[in-house]
């Protein structure tokens, strides 16, 4: 973790529907919890995103809903963007891919790659639709998938098995539009040619990062290899998206996954324009460490199209890493936005006020880090009320009660330490470092249950001391049990910050933390509330979740 400067990027969300509980635990809480990190220990960090509103699941929507492409893209743009910012989601940049300054990098991207002869341009059989007089590019056509024989498949994507699909490659495709069978017609395409950046691809991944990527993303790169790279048509016959800057290309748009992932450079871009910087260190300086965060299912795109792209062009970094996470099932069903199985974050915020911390902590315990998991209502209410309220919530409210009820709200002075406190101030130092290091080798539902450790160890500590029994006996000791717990409470206000931004912030208002203490500070020294420091009134951390309010919610969810 000794990186110049750090460049994160979150998978840029479609703008054809909210954002949901699976997107949360596959992209964004991970990448939050990683970037709030890298704040505290000082790094100079941008966390870019953006909204993605290209693509024939846009036009789809908009024809679906009677409404234009604009209109759909400027609805969910909003709706996503503000979710995110409720929710916490702490981005330096959210861009969208309809500004101009997209359109000018996409473009631009395009025409370095034509000018270098990087591409090539062919004439291909492509589905085309009779009775629409249109060609079907992606999402309007299905049919039965070619890998696993799931009758569902989109034109580009296989969602059952996750393979990469070019609509031609469908057995017995149909027509979303119209319903029809398609014919083949002859149609005009810029490709990039992926095999000759095979060896490229090889030495890049399989063999520079075998062992410091996640196994997932290594495997799925390795497959693709090992059955051979194939010339990806970046253009597509719509009348939405970026225009192919070319005089010869009437009716042709930049293909949505050749557009999007520069969206990540245009935002970086508009970010500099916004804050006076330069944003060329953050893609163009070897000594940045660049990061994307995405969900399986995107892993093509950034670990071999977009850095073929990137070696094309020339002048770019290449990833450090990229932590893709699996699916997050719902109530041990696959997550399906048509069948509005899902739990909408727009839809939670409303139901939940107050309650952002309880969905991160719930979902980041949770992460589908390594294989599929599964969100339940229950499990979402148990994690709440016996792991948030009764630990973490308990301490905070314990210690900080009997600070007010036997020093008048004053941090008491440390008296001679026993070896338990010893043992304890040991451990208490540690923690910073093991939850650090966990994030920094994206385990961040390792370090979610260390910093719950953490809250454990102080809770246990004062149910074992006992300090409203000995308050009478032996008022000199209860002094030193409660500075030590102040000071684990002060601690936890800082090491819980990446996992739960809104608790740490009501818990530093509470013990009155002003000062802006950062993570390395921890470990060097475990006094940071000063004797005599006056905290405020206590209030409670976290809510208990009644049954009734589940109840409701899985209501909702089974009668959709």
């Amino acid at each position: 973790m000794n990186s110049k400067r750090y460049t994160v990027t979150a998978a840029l969300p479609y703008t054809n529907g909210p954002i949901h509980i699976g997107h949360l635990a596959g992209v964004y809480i991970p990448s939050d919890i990683y970037v709030r990190y890298l704040r505290l220990v000082n790094r100079d960090v941008i966390y870019i995103c953006g909204s993605d509103e290209h693509g024939v699941a846009i036009s789809i929507k908009a024809k679906n809903e009677g409404l234009s492409p604009k209109d759909i893209i400027d609805k969910y743009h909003l709706n996503i963007k503000n979710s995110f910012q409720e929710f916490g989601i702490s981005f330096d940049n959210y861009s969208r891919t309809s500004n101009k300054i997209h359109h000018e990098t996409a473009s631009e991207f395009f025409s370095l790659l034509h000018g270098k002869k990087k591409l090539i341009e062919k004439t291909s059989d492509q589905l085309y639709d009779p009775k629409m007089n249109q060609f079907l590019a992606d999402r309007f056509v299905v049919g039965e998938c070619p890998e696993c024989s799931s009758k569902d498949a989109y034109g580009d994507q296989c969602e059952k098995c996750g393979t990469s699909l070019n609509a031609i490659d469908l057995i017995n495709p149909k027509s979303t539009i119209s319903g029809s069978d398609p014919i083949l017609k002859k149609t005009k395409h810029w490709f990039l040619p992926l095999n000759n950046y095979e060896d490229f691809i090889k030495e890049f991944i399989l063999v520079n990062h075998k062992y410091d990527w996640k196994s997932n993303v290594y495997g799925q790169v390795k497959s693709w290899i090992e059955n051979g790279l194939k010339p990806r048509a970046i253009t597509r016959d719509l009348d939405w998206g970026i225009k192919v800057p070319l005089k010869n290309a009437k009716g042709k748009v930049l293909y949505v996954w050749f557009d999007a992932p520069i969206g990540y450079i245009s935002s970086t871009k508009e970010w500099g324009e916004i804050n006076n910087k330069d944003w060329k260190p953050y893609w163009q300086d070897k000594k940045t460490t660049l990061v994307h965060f995405i969900g399986k299912d995107n892993i093509v795109f950034h670990c071999i199209i977009f850095p073929s792209i990137l070696k094309a062009i020339g002048s770019y970094i290449l990833p450090t890493n990229v932590p893709a996470n699996e699916f997050l099932n719902l109530e041990g069903e696959k997550i399906s936005t048509s069948k509005n199985w899902a739990v909408w974050l727009p839809n939670y915020l409303k139901d939940f006020k107050d309650k952002q911390d309880v969905l991160r902590y719930v979902l980041t315990v949770n992460l589908p880090e390594n294989k599929d998991s599964d969100f339940t209502w229950d499990d979402f209410q148990n994690k709440n009320n016996n792991e948030l309220v009764a630990i973490f919530g308990n301490f905070i409210n314990r210690v900080t009660v009997l600070t007010h009820k036997y020093f008048k709200g004053k941090v008491p002075k440390q008296d001679e330490l026993t070896e338990n406190d010893k043992k304890i101030i040991t451990r208490l130092n540690k923690f910073p470092k093991s939850i650090g290091l966990n994030i920094e080798n994206f385990k961040f539902r390792d370090g979610c249950f260390e910093m719950m450790n953490l809250a454990r160890m102080g809770n246990k500590y004062l149910a074992d001391e006992e300090p409203w029994k000995k308050i009478k006996s032996d008022p000199q000791r209860v002094k030193t049990i409660i500075n030590l717990s102040l000071q684990i409470a002060a601690s936890l206000s800082i090491l819980c910050e990446p996992f739960l931004p809104f608790t740490s912030k009501k818990l530093k208002s509470i013990l009155k933390i002003e000062k802006n203490i950062r993570w390395n500070e921890l470990s060097k020294n475990h006094i940071l509330l000063k004797i005599n420091h006056k905290i405020n009134d206590s209030e409670l951390l976290f809510d208990k979740i009644e049954d009734k309010e589940i109840e409701l919610q899985v209501r909702k969810l089974r009668k959709d």
